[in-house]
């Protein structure tokens, strides 16, 4: 429900952003500062829900901060001036990164708790969310709704349903008794940080990549390919799609053939998909990249996080917090840097320095690898790149 929520809340902002734009009046400038303002805040909120769930476990983090997203959301659909619109976004932004951090650790804990792979599958769900929300934003677009009525109804059928899933989230312990009887004994557990934020630089590179396409996919295909607005909006639905497909096929194959392989052919596959939408001719061209690249950049995501809290040793989900940091470094990089060189030379530049960013995920890959842990919420454990019990 978490993922679904985030996905939905997410997805309904963004589809309206150019709503709050004509509400408040505000300049493409503005407009730009404002909204990189909510995954900077988001980063912020990541780092304290990981504080609080060392201390109190994701449970209760989760159950107090799932709902505060809709509110907020809510609350920037009825502003009635910028400085309530600024407060309510930073209180969403703060929601977002907290909730985003919570549920990969729960996330992390179902997978253990189920012994087989399931984290791609939630990102799945988040994104047929997301896409939900868009359809539904742009459904309210075509009406006199106006941005606090829609935005509220949302917040009245997710909050109910958070709170019931709420009981059943997993209830954890920050430090798990194994845990805490080895540090009784001297060997207090700890966190290895050098392969966790060695993931968190390839998760980085892999949303500056998803944040380029998503932003500007279509202004490639319009106005450096010469298609129609009809055509070029085709390269976000085919990216979109293929990344949905591949988030449901990752769990699938993770446990044949290991997270360090799949996370490898991915990134090397995602460099090719980036050198053709560079190369790409012809608009049909570069909406096959762009498919391809959504397919390609979809085992990093869930991986990443797997990882990070297989090298967790106080099952804290601190690492998996932390790692989920370098997602808004990579949402919040990852425009201004495509949109910078195309200003100063090209789209088609632009989209070619996707390229070494991409390459660091496969030359990373290694640091994917699953390291044996004990699951923090039953008596299993993951060893090399699969789930056993």
């Amino acid at each position: 429900m978490s993922y679904v929520g985030q996905g939905v809340c997410f997805a309904a902002l963004v589809s309206r952003v150019p709503a709050v734009q004509a509400k408040f009046e505000l300049s493409d400038g503005s407009l730009g500062l404002i909204v990189g303002l909510v995954p900077i805040i988001a980063g912020v909120g990541s780092v304290v829900a990981g504080s609080l769930a060392e201390k109190h476990g994701s449970r209760p983090v989760l159950r107090v901060l799932g709902p505060v997203v809709p509110i907020a959301l809510a609350a920037a659909g009825w502003a009635s001036n910028l400085g309530v619109l600024l407060a309510a976004l930073v209180v969403l932004g703060f929601g977002l990164g907290s909730v985003d951090a919570m549920m990969n650790v729960q996330g992390v804990r179902v997978q253990d708790d189920m012994g087989r792979a399931v984290v791609a599958s939630f990102y799945a769900a988040w994104s047929l969310a997301g896409f939900t929300g868009a359809l539904l934003a742009s459904a309210a677009a075509g009406t006199t709704m106006s941005l606090g009525v829609f935005f509220s109804l949302i917040a009245v059928v997710l909050i109910p349903l958070q709170l019931v899933a709420g009981r059943f989230l997993l209830v954890g312990h920050p430090v798990p008794t194994p845990l805490q009887a080895a540090a009784a004994e001297g060997t207090a557990p700890r966190i290895n940080w050098r392969p966790v934020m060695l993931v968190g630089i390839a998760l980085m590179c892999v949303y500056i990549a998803d944040s380029g396409a998503s932003t500007f996919s279509a202004d490639y295909l319009h106005k450096g390919l010469g298609g129609t607005e009809s055509v070029a909006a085709l390269a976000l639905a085919a990216y979109s799609l293929m990344t949905v497909a591949g988030r449901l096929i990752v769990d699938r194959t993770v446990g044949r053939v290991g997270a360090v392989r799949l996370v490898r052919v991915g990134g090397f596959t995602a460099v090719a998909a980036a050198t053709l939408v560079t190369l790409a001719p012809s608009p049909a061209v570069a909406i096959a990249g762009f498919a391809l690249l959504g397919l390609a950049i979809s085992p990093a995501i869930p991986l990443a996080f797997t990882a990070a809290a297989s090298h967790d040793r106080t099952s804290s989900g601190v690492a998996v917090a932390r790692v989920n940091i370098f997602n808004y470094i990579g949402f919040v990089v990852g425009a201004p840097l495509i949109g910078g060189i195309a200003q100063g030379a090209s789209l088609r530049w632009a989209f070619a320095a996707l390229i070494p960013v991409l390459m660091v995920v496969p030359l990373f890959a290694s640091w994917f690898r699953i390291a044996p842990h004990d699951a923090p919420d039953t008596g299993g454990h993951i060893v090399g790149d699969t789930v056993t019990t």
